[in-house]
């Protein structure tokens, strides 16, 4: 087995691994091309898989992440009867069912895995009926209980997969086991840290593998402060707490330099090595290589971060530390983000006062649930591009318009293109974007360059948004690697 040597002079030998919702649902992927590829027995472990449960499961047990149609929980929470969020809860719990069929088939296993399920689900249905009943009181609300109510069903979709896996790998020789961090029937919320600990003094890496759960219960309520990003910060927190070498990140796809669906799959580039900063950009487009805060703990500990494509195992994925550097100045990717809010600001008496509107402005979002990707200023206007439902923006006008009486406030529906890189301070870079928008027939709403020169943003209408990826990752990516490979041919 090879060991290695991290910053601190300290031996480690083990990874921490991370596995989404869609690379689960080819779980016989996950078994061939994680767990058993080129590998001895002996080199199964040394290694722990923290797991999202099975694709779409979260949605049927929340709402959906990308159309907001109603799961479980929102069904429970709007529905006066226990009639709708039954049949909801039916629903899910035959596609889980479904799956272990799938899996398993007539093996002992599916007993196993179809026993595991169905505890699960009675126990979430009866505590559902008592906390109606509770709340028929009127010193209960239920109100005050929807945030437990949603932890404690976005739990089962991990429970179920990483359960499920268990007994997959376990088929193969693999000695899987189970660690469950749900907090199923505990009496006690611990914080974070202190779950993790725990759990990590139980098992040993050398004979183990461990399959976590992706949800933690912990004291601080991972999904009020990070809601469905909360497996990531599980996966972090044990990378860090115990001390890996290197924490991987299992998707679908490569980190690649566009959408391989806009630009082309022949033309997009897997990107070999990046840093931390470049994902912070990424994740304000809404497009996260990991969360801020889960990146937070690995940059601060400078544990390398692997983005890897599942369904390619031999290839190496993306690298991503703290202080890479390209090796000369480029564009490394392309990204974007549809159906922006641009709200725009005018008021003649802003004039010297910017600052307080602005933090006007950033009060109203701030209970708004609304993501600010970008903004721009200028003498008497402030023009915020946000991300969120039409309804909240409106709310946000309306709130504005009240504080701010003789303004004209406008929104408008836009795109925001992005390149991203982590070095690119190249001479006339900006006037090259936009003579290849300008091409490609691309209007320009508006230009930001930042002079760090990791992001150049441009606000286009959502209608050119597809045109503007391909343009510039024509022009920028695909031009400059054409250049490099001349010149080493």
């Amino acid at each position: 087995m090879t060991c290695f040597i991290n910053i601190k002079g300290i031996i480690v030998s083990h990874t921490v691994e991370k596995i989404g919702g869609t690379s689960m649902s080819q779980y016989q992927a996950v078994r061939d091309n994680i767990v058993l590829h080129n590998r001895k027995p002996d080199g199964y472990y040394q290694r722990m898989l923290v797991v999202s449960a099975f694709g779409g499961i979260t949605d049927g047990l929340l709402e959906c992440k990308r159309t907001g149609a109603p799961g479980v929980y929102a069904t429970y929470a709007d529905a006066e009867d226990d009639s709708a969020w039954e049949q909801t809860l039916d629903n899910v719990c035959n596609r889980m069912a479904q799956i272990n069929e799938d899996m398993f088939a007539q093996t002992p296993e599916r007993a196993l895995a179809d026993s595991f399920l169905q505890d699960r689900i009675a126990g979430i249905r009866d505590c559902l009926h008592h906390l109606r009943q509770v709340c028929a009181f009127g010193q209960f609300q239920l109100a005050e209980q929807l945030q437990t109510i949603r932890e404690l069903l976005a739990a089962m979709g991990e429970a179920h997969s990483a359960h499920n896996m268990v007994l997959y790998l376990r088929q193969s020789g693999v000695n899987a086991v189970l660690m469950d961090l749900t907090g199923w029937r505990t009496d006690e919320a611990l914080p974070l840290d202190d779950v993790l600990k725990q759990a990590l003094s139980r098992y040993d890496l050398s004979s183990q593998l461990p399959v976590v759960t992706g949800y933690a219960h912990c004291k601080e309520g991972l999904m009020s402060r990070f809601d469905r990003g909360y497996s990531e910060m599980t996966f972090s927190r044990l990378a860090v707490l115990s001390g890996a070498r290197e924490a991987i990140i299992h998707k679908e796809f490569h980190l690649s330099s566009a959408d391989p669906r806009l630009a082309g799959e022949d033309q997009v580039i897997p990107i070999g090595r990046t840093n931390y900063d470049v994902t912070d950009q990424l994740s304000n487009l809404g497009m996260e290589a990991i969360h801020p805060q889960a990146a937070k703990g690995l940059r601060q500990q400078d544990i390398p971060l692997r983005v890897r494509n599942t369904f390619e195992p031999d290839h190496e994925g993306t690298l991503i530390t703290t202080n890479y550097r390209s090796p000369s100045p480029c564009v490394e990717m392309v990204a974007g983000r549809r159906n922006i809010f641009a709200v725009e600001l005018f008021d003649q008496d802003m004039v010297g006062r910017v600052s307080h509107y602005a933090e006007c402005f950033t009060d109203e979002l701030d209970g708004m649930r609304l993501n600010l990707v970008s903004k721009d200023m200028n003498a008497n206007t402030l023009t915020y591009y946000i991300s969120g439902n039409r309804k909240t923006v409106r709310t946000l006008v309306s709130a504005l318009q009240r504080r701010f009486e003789n303004a004209d406030i406008n929104t408008h529906k836009v795109s925001v293109v992005s390149a991203v890189g982590s070095d690119m301070s190249i001479p006339g870079l900006l006037a090259r974007s936009v003579a290849a928008l300008n091409k490609a027939n691309v209007p320009v709403r508006a230009v930001h360059q930042s002079l760090r020169a990791v992001e150049m943003q441009f606000i286009v209408d959502d209608e050119f948004y597809e045109q503007a990826v391909v343009s510039l990752h024509d022009e920028l990516v695909q031009t400059h690697a054409e250049t490099v490979a001349l010149a080493v041919a």
